[in-house]
């Protein structure tokens, strides 16, 4: 795997397109390809800076860190909505294409299958995933969303540069399995975003449902090597952390410990006979 390099991250995604039959799906494809790289042809990417990898109804490229920044959100904000009508415009009814879209940074991988590794890939991923872009995007009539990452917005979108105006952007905090993620949506937030956030949380913590409940009494032979530092579970005065476990012992495995050991501290502290 090569070492992780700093690269822009944009995401590009069709809305509906498992709805569609595979004619309809291959002229999306088409389009989706043409539309990306007329937007980054006029923020001045040519192919010699960019990767691409398909994913069916979605594109990601990996951009050099050097390209500006500025120049392809303004790509973004101008020049994709215009080559979406102008595609659609002549388009039937079943071939519109509509996109979302994510731009990032982060420090991205690529492995010896060419395969993309990276959490901050990772993270993009869950941001074009993420409910509220989705419900933006059906909210719209000009087929275009985009959410820009924290590090693009606190880079360039504060800054207030020509044509990427600060105030059109909203902050927005999207759910995943690994917790909400923070994002800026340009244009108006959905009124039911949140409501949309809250049906997309599971009921259950990942794995949780394979977990055995706690005991409200653990037992004195639970395991003191378990229990995080400073904390008193076993209903009594014994702690973690450099207090006493007081009086006689019994361990999972059949032993009993005679007196009082000391676990944790400055040292061993044992004062009492294993049998």
């Amino acid at each position: 795997m090569t070492d992780p390099v700093s690269r822009t991250i944009l995401l590009l995604d069709i809305e509906k397109y498992s709805d569609r039959d595979d004619v309809e799906q291959a002229y999306l494809r088409r389009m989706l390809y043409g539309i990306t790289d007329r937007v980054l042809e006029s923020a001045g990417i040519d192919e010699t800076r960019r990767l691409r990898a398909d994913r069916g109804d979605s594109v990601m490229e990996l951009i050099d860190a050097g390209a500006s920044m500025t120049a392809l959100l303004r790509a973004l904000l101008t020049e994709a909505p215009v080559e979406l009508r102008a595609v659609n415009r002549t388009a039937s009814k079943s071939a519109q294409i509509r996109l979302r879209a994510v731009l990032a940074t982060g420090y991205v991988a690529i492995d010896e299958l060419d395969g993309w590794v990276g959490s901050d890939l990772n993270h993009a991923c869950r941001l074009l995933d993420g409910a509220v872009l989705r419900t933006a995007l059906r909210e719209r009539p000009d087929d275009f969303a985009l959410c820009v990452s924290e590090s693009v917005h606190h880079g360039i979108v504060q800054h207030d540069y020509p044509g990427i105006p600060r105030d059109d952007f909203h902050a927005v905090t999207m759910s995943s399995k690994n917790g909400p993620l923070r994002a800026w949506l340009h244009g108006p937030v959905p009124e039911d975003a949140k409501a949309a956030e809250v049906a997309d949380v599971p009921d259950v913590a990942e794995g949780a449902e394979d977990q055995p409940a706690a005991p409200s009494q653990p037992a004195a032979s639970s395991s003191p090597a378990s229990a995080p530092a400073s904390v008193n579970f076993f209903g009594g005065s014994p702690s973690f952390g450099g207090s006493f476990v007081n009086g006689d012992q019994h361990g999972v495995s059949g032993g009993t410990v005679h007196g009082d050991v000391h676990l944790g501290g400055s040292g061993s502290g044992g004062r009492g006979e294993r049998e």
